[in-house]
């Protein structure tokens, strides 16, 4: 429980301390309108925050300025895009000087992404399953109790 504070602390810190291309960058995924994905800023999973986080379309997108251009640096985004991965997100590494260059093209690649995302996210979903209720109130009487297994 202490680890998720810190975390979460450490994620609320971020947010107040964001780097400029990724103040650029909130500012035109922050919000809500008609049908557009939501994103989170500075969201933690696990012991890893995320630069923007959309949950819907389970999509990372981190912002890579010059501190991650060293092999080093580069090493440890792969181990953590890796772990990313293994949780079945899909991460999007964007150089901070796209951003800088042409935040409309990067941010529409965003949002198409995440948008495709969501759909075959969706897609892939299992049907509903009827519930317990839900025969309840089509039948007018309860369902017939339901087997235990392993007992």
């Amino acid at each position: 429980m202490r680890h998720r504070t810190l975390i979460s602390n450490r994620a609320r810190t971020l947010r107040k301390a964001m780097s400029e291309p990724e103040v650029m960058l909130w500012s035109r995924l922050r919000g809500r309108t008609g049908e557009r994905p939501l994103f989170r800023r500075q969201h933690p999973i696990g012991s890893i925050i995320l630069d923007f986080y959309c949950p819907s379309a389970r999509l990372a997108v981190e912002v890579d300025g010059s501190t991650h251009w060293d092999d080093e640096a580069r090493a440890r985004d792969e181990v953590r895009d890796r772990w990313l991965r293994g949780q079945g997100l899909e991460v999007v590494r964007v150089p901070a000087s796209s951003v800088y260059a042409d935040l409309r093209q990067v941010v529409d690649a965003i949002l198409q992404l995440a948008e495709a995302r969501t759909a075959e996210l969706a897609r892939r979903r299992p049907a509903p399953t009827t519930t317990r209720s839900s025969l309840r109130s089509a039948r007018g009487s309860p369902p017939p109790p339901l087997p235990r297994w392993g007992r």
